[in-house]
């Protein structure tokens, strides 16, 4: 089903420029403090890992800084797994799971992986609740050479830094109804673009890399989730999200060709979470331990996969 955009921002038939960029960031506001959710969870962290700044965005670098948990002592001879969450800021599980993960279950996989542990990759959009960045690009398509997102820049740059392989790369992400209602139809405002609405599935899902589909490891996840939350049928068409499944709970994307987060590390293992926290059958609390679920079950796949 497709309808043209009628977002109130904006000409029909003409693409946003700067005025029509400035007039939706006049009209966002700060709904939570990324200082009191996310900083301030990271001042105690379990016994053997550090808080490491890679960057502070540079709009406002003293209230956005930017951290990766990780182990004090590097050790060559682990597995090595990269945890990323609130690249889109409006997508509260994926943060508050990565948090949650820290301080509940990474101390358990501590001697067999090195955890590098992104919590919030765009906290100008956490504190707004935004899909976008202030200047109205989306750092989910921004992991590209030459980065349109500075939020996706700067972990990139530090990934690089690393000079190290992941062998895992799991990104925490949400779909919510907001984006048909708010977030679809501004990008179709912004790029004049047809806006295509579809289904939001009403349960936890996954997507892969159409590269690299890994259909062993998406099957274990989504059967360790469905103890802890429902997992989204598909619609009648086999799809979700307009794309056919794979199997359930499961689709699968050219993450390397979109410029999605978990294309950046080409780790042998990867997936993107999608937790639905609008659904009548869960609360906050159930989406974020379906993230955990998500982690937890992805890094035991990897380690009895990747068993010496």
């Amino acid at each position: 089903m497709t309808e043209p955009s009628n977002y109130p921002i904006g000409t029909p038939g003409k693409k946003w420029g700067d005025a029509e960029r400035q007039q939706w960031l006049d009209a966002q506001s700060v709904k939570r403090r990324y200082q009191d959710q996310v900083l301030n969870a990271l001042s105690q962290l379990p016994k053997g890992f550090q808080c490491v700044q890679y960057g502070a965005l540079s709009y406002n670098p003293a209230r956005y800084p930017l951290f990766t948990i990780q182990p004090k002592s590097w050790d060559s001879n682990k597995l090595t797994a990269l945890v990323t969450g609130g690249v889109h800021g409006y997508e509260t599980s994926g943060v508050q799971g990565a948090l949650r993960f820290i301080h509940t279950k990474a101390s358990a996989y501590a001697d067999r992986f090195n955890l590098v542990i992104a919590p919030c990759i765009s906290p100008w959009a956490y504190e707004t609740i935004n899909r976008w960045n202030p200047f109205a690009v989306d750092p989910n398509r921004s992991f590209v050479t030459d980065s349109p997102a500075e939020e996706s820049a700067a972990l990139m740059a530090y990934i690089e830094s690393l000079d190290c392989t992941f062998d895992l790369h799991i990104d925490l992400h949400e779909t919510t109804d907001t984006d048909n209602s708010e977030f679809r139809p501004a990008l179709a405002a912004r790029d004049n673009v047809t806006h295509k609405i579809w289904d939001i599935p009403d349960g936890f899902y996954l997507v892969g890399d159409s590269e690299n589909p890994q259909h062993d490891l998406q099957g274990h996840i989504i059967q360790a989730v469905s103890k802890v939350t429902h997992i989204a049928p598909a619609d009648a068409d086999g799809r979700i999200i307009g794309e056919p499944i794979t199997q359930t709970g499961v689709i699968n994307y050219p993450v390397k060709a979109l410029g999605l987060c978990t294309g950046l590390t080409s780790a042998a293992f990867g997936t993107t979470t999608e937790v639905y926290p609008d659904s009548p059958k869960v609360d906050d609390e159930n989406c974020i331990l379906a993230q955990v679920a998500a982690i937890t079950s992805a890094l035991d796949y990897v380690a009895a996969k990747l068993a010496d």
